[in-house]
C-alpha cells in the first residue's frame, strides 16, 4: 500500500511548502522520463500563475471537501 500524506507528516507542512513540495515532485517526474502530457503541464503552469496573481482567491481543502460532499 502506498503510504499517505499523513504518513509522511507532508500534512503537517504549511500550504507554502506542500506547494513546493508539489513541484520539486512534478519536476522529479519530468527529469525520470515520466511521460507528461504538454497540455497537462500547460494546465499546472496556467494555475500556478493565477494562484501566484492572486493567492487570496484559493479555498481551503476543508471547505473545497465540504462543498463536494454536499455538507456546507
Amino acid at each position: 500500500m502506498a503510504p499517505t500524506i499523513q504518513d509522511l507528516g507532508i500534512d503537517q507542512l504549511s500550504a507554502e511548502n506542500r506547494l513546493r513540495l508539489i513541484g520539486e515532485i512534478w519536476d522529479s517526474l519530468a527529469s525520470e522520463g515520466t511521460a507528461i502530457p504538454e497540455s497537462h503541464r500547460d494546465e499546472l503552469d496556467r494555475r500556478l500563475a493565477a494562484a501566484d496573481a492572486n493567492p487570496a482567491a484559493g479555498r481551503p481543502w476543508h471547505e473545497v471537501r465540504a462543498r463536494l460532499r454536499g455538507e456546507s
